[in-house]
């Protein structure tokens, strides 16, 4: 009897922990195709509609891969790293990434994910490191961002780490008043940056820097003014290639670019 007591309680015993563990299942929040973060939301939200979250980073996790984190009413949304396919975006609400001695965004993907970072406004406060550090993925697209005063060291608006290739296209962006505009000082023949239809403005040592063999930039209808260097190549640094109505100054002096 003692014998059948035991396996019966054995078996309440494996009923019960099954029963508590499809329970925990059941609670643990599923990540979202589309999350929504809020000046006046809250990290422990599910970042629904109805509940957003506070931060971009607090709403990452609930994120699923290639989903997309929404903005629902103005905010300062902080730091953020990007390690899969994702879109953050912001349609015509104010959705501020203030950060002081750190990056502001920094992709860190896979080599197939694609990233695209919509409508933010980067602030670097001075001591900002840069606005949006590239390290890895398949491709990033920046668009009707504006990013302003990252200018620690060797501080950049926009600069690439990446080490293997990386496509990045940055449209109609303002890059303002950083140590440097755009940064590529990817790993040979790693870095490729579209600049199209954007105003790098007043970045004091460079507008656009490429570093080492093999990177290039291409720039279709933009503006670079106001920097020492309009265009600065170092240790051996790569191409540029122009596709016309672009304006390009070192300083108050025109830069010419050859048509492509």
């Amino acid at each position: 009897m003692r014998e059948f007591h035991n396996v019966l309680a054995s078996v309440a015993f494996a009923v019960a922990s099954l029963s508590f563990a499809t329970a925990a299942e059941a609670l643990a929040p599923a990540q979202a195709n589309r999350t929504w973060v809020s000046g006046v939301g809250d990290d422990t939200n599910p970042c629904s509609r109805t509940a957003p979250c506070k931060t971009f980073a607090g709403a990452i996790s609930k994120t699923a891969a290639g989903g997309e984190i929404n903005v629902l009413d103005p905010g300062g949304f902080g730091a953020l790293t990007i390690t899969k396919a994702i879109t953050v975006r912001a349609d015509n609400v104010e959705a501020g990434v203030l950060v002081s001695g750190v990056n502001g965004f920094v992709v860190s993907a896979g080599a197939a994910d694609h990233v695209v970072i919509d409508g933010l406004d980067f602030e670097g406060v001075g001591t900002g490191l840069s606005g949006i550090e590239v390290v890895s993925a398949g491709d990033v697209l920046i668009r009707n961002c504006i990013i302003r005063d990252f200018k620690a060291g060797n501080a950049s608006g926009v600069h690439l780490s990446n080490t293997a290739l990386v496509r990045v296209t940055i449209d109609h962006t303002t890059i303002y008043n950083n140590g440097t505009g755009v940064s590529i000082a990817s790993s040979p023949n790693t870095g490729k940056v579209k600049l199209q239809d954007s105003l790098v403005l007043s970045n004091p040592t460079a507008g656009v820097k490429v570093v080492g063999s093999g990177n290039n930039v291409t720039i279709a209808g933009s503006t670079v003014i106001g920097s020492t260097k309009a265009l600065d190549f170092v240790a051996g640094g790569g191409s540029a290639s122009s596709y016309g109505n672009n304006v390009l100054s070192a300083g108050d002096t025109p830069v010419a670019l050859s048509l492509q």
